[in-house]
């Protein structure tokens, strides 16, 4: 009995550890969670809108493009004639059955007539196209009815073209279906490091109503329509893709479901040119690395250059964007170059810049996102464009940033771009709800614009960074426009434009500024340059246009300090972007002298010193000319 005692009272002692270990493991997990939500909410006001967890998995037999000889399947094409060496595939007439999973090598000149995989397995059907030209004048020369999957193996050293004709007759007339030269209702795959050349004449060129993957190869595509569609998804690893389409040059069409319908280029060569978008996905685009060069709509020169605010606006219109997607667009790596007749880069969720090199030139927007734009890192140049970057909210946190726009450089709300997204009407709209915002956290940005340099319908923030603004020469733009408050502490800010409209950081700032309107214009390449009473060179700048209004913000402005203003001259310092460093300055007309005596300094006067509600942009302190 003492025994059994013993025994019990030796579980019991077990239990009461067990138990109280597992309420010490749920009080733990509870505050690991709590802090972990904490940390996740901290982190989620800065983090990007876009999320990149659209995730391709490449199996081994993507990747693979080597083929057992003597185990595959030889079908051989000597015009209409089809000689089969092996099983899984029958001749019917001018068409080859293939029935069975396994490898088929194919060959020769089929003038007329097709291959049309049915298989029922689980094992994938490899095609290697080992120097075929295969045409059809009545459906698509390579069809996929079912299959697990179909890899088309590109062999090398060897050309292949696929070409259909203009008429097809159906076989789901229902779907309009075949509608590719290359046609599959299950995953495609494409790979190996020979040519594939596909001439579509009746629709698109290359369709998977699953995912398709295009791993290496060369694919040169001439489309009547549309280029190459992924409905799931579209993923381009790598390989060298030229695209010539009346339509869209490549895009994913699945808008039923939220994890699918997008792009993915983690690699590779792309050169497209479309009579409409570019690259359009139904939810995301992500491009990881490569190199994009995409003309749409005939470029810029083509440009639809719409007013955001005209009555007549079509929604209806053509889309003939660069890079076209319906919730997001995020780029890490890789260079792109667009020169588009519509939008460059536009979504209407958010745009996501982390790395990489964007060089466009827009027939209208730059980059357009109805929601969001963040960049965190790389280079964005915009040499043409009638809105440089257009959103809701606009954050720059870093990078390199050089606009060129013939209205508003940057615009935060701005107005109705018509040809959105599967054109649906209002979809672009931006509404004046007090939520519009530019914040600038570092980087650097350059912007020339015929309108407003930087324009925002809400507030502007500036913590870091250098921005450089040669704005409109009407009275009727400024430099900077906003209409809640710019507060501004910390970077540098020059700003050269018209006096009109002019106006300065609000008076809740931390870091100095001063506004600086000149009594006469002042000619493109005039120096403006200003020193304090040591000598020291507090700014020697040179605006590329005729300017009457200067806006300087600098850690070296200092309350009481006095500061002269020369205007002409030269110097021998280093120039960047019309930024003088070093060097040894020759004056020329010394204008006036100044003294800082409020966080904004003004001098001189201008017809516009904006609301109270912007911060008391009204005259005050300083010495006025």
């Amino acid at each position: 009995m003492q025994l059994m005692t013993g025994k019990w009272h030796s579980k019991i002692k077990k239990v009461g550890i067990v138990f109280l270990t597992g309420i010490l493991c749920i009080v733990l997990t509870t505050a690991c969670s709590k802090q972990n939500t904490e940390q996740t909410g901290n982190s989620s006001q800065a983090a990007d809108t876009t999320s990149s967890d659209n995730h391709v998995d490449y199996d081994s037999d993507d990747l693979t493009s080597s083929w057992d000889d003597a185990t595959a399947t030889h079908i051989n094409f000597e015009s209409n004639k089809i000689n089969v060496v092996g099983s899984g595939a029958v001749v019917d007439g001018n068409k080859v059955m293939i029935q069975s999973s396994g490898t088929y090598v194919l060959s020769g000149t089929l003038t007329d007539g097709q291959i049309r995989v049915y298989t029922d397995t689980k094992i994938p059907v490899r095609l290697i196209l080992n120097g075929v030209d295969i045409s059809s004048s009545t459906s698509a020369p390579i069809d996929v009815l079912n299959a697990e999957k179909v890899i088309i193996t590109l062999a090398e050293g060897t050309e292949n073209t696929i070409a259909d004709n203009d008429n097809y007759t159906l076989t789901d007339s229902a779907e309009e279906e075949p509608n590719a030269a290359i046609f599959s209702k299950s995953d495609l795959t494409i790979n190996g490091s020979g040519l594939l050349r596909v001439d579509a004449n009746y629709k698109n060129a290359i369709t998977s109503k699953d995912a398709l993957k295009i791993i290496s190869g060369t694919i040169v595509v001439d489309s009547v329509n549309n280029g190459i569609i992924g409905r799931d998804y579209l993923a381009v690893k790598g390989g060298l893709i030229n695209v010539q389409a009346v339509g869209d040059a490549i895009k994913a069409t699945n808008d039923e479901d939220s994890s699918k319908g997008f792009i993915l280029v983690e690699g590779g060569t792309l050169k497209l040119a479309a009579g409409e978008d570019g690259i359009q996905a139904e939810t995301k685009i992500l491009v990881k690395e490569g190199t994009l060069t995409v003309t749409s709509g005939g470029g810029s020169a083509n440009g639809i250059n719409k007013s955001k605010n005209s009555a007549t606006a079509d929604s209806t219109e053509t889309s003939m964007k660069g890079i076209k997607a319906a919730s997001g667009i995020e780029v890490s790596g890789g260079t792109i170059t667009i020169d588009s007749a519509d939008d460059a880069i536009h979504s209407n969720g958010s745009v996501t810049i982390n790395n990489g090199t964007v060089k466009i030139t827009s027939g209208d927007d730059g980059i357009h996102a109805d929601e969001a734009i963040t960049v965190n890192q790389g280079k964005i140049t915009i040499s043409k464009s009638y809105e440089g970057i257009e959103s809701t909210v606009v954050t720059l946190n870093d990078g390199t940033i050089d606009v060129t726009a013939s209205d508003d450089g940057i615009n935060v709300a701005g107005g109705n771009d018509a040809s959105s997204v599967s054109g649906r009407p209002g979809q672009n709209q931006f509404a004046d709800t007090g939520v519009n915002f530019l914040n600038i956290n570092g980087g650097y940005l350059t912007v020339d614009s015929g309108g407003d340099g930087l324009d925002s319908n809400g507030s502007i923030t500036m913590t870091a960074g250098t921005v450089l603004v040669n704005g409109p020469t009407n009275n009727g733009n400024g430099s900077i426009d906003y209409n809640g408050t710019f507060t501004l502490s910390g970077g540098f800010l020059c700003a050269a434009g018209s006096a009109g409209m002019a106006e300065a950081p609000s008076t809740s700032s931390e870091q100095y500024a001063l506004s600086m309107t000149f009594s006469e214009i002042q000619q493109a390449g005039s120096m403006v340059h200003i020193v304090n009473t040591q000598g020291e060179d507090i700014l020697t700048f040179v605006p590329t246009k005729n300017y009457q209004n200067i806006v300087l913000s600098s850690s070296k402005l200092k309350q009481g300090e006095t500061y002269t203003v020369y205007v002409g001259g030269s110097s021998t310092g280093t120039s960047q972007d019309g930024l003088y460093s070093g060097g040894t300055y020759t004056a020329g007309n010394q204008y006036t002298d100044l003294t800082i005596s409020e966080v904004i300094t003004r001098v001189g006067s201008s017809a516009r010193m904006g609301p109270a509600a912007g911060g008391d942009r009204g005259p005050k302190g300083g010495m006025r000319r």
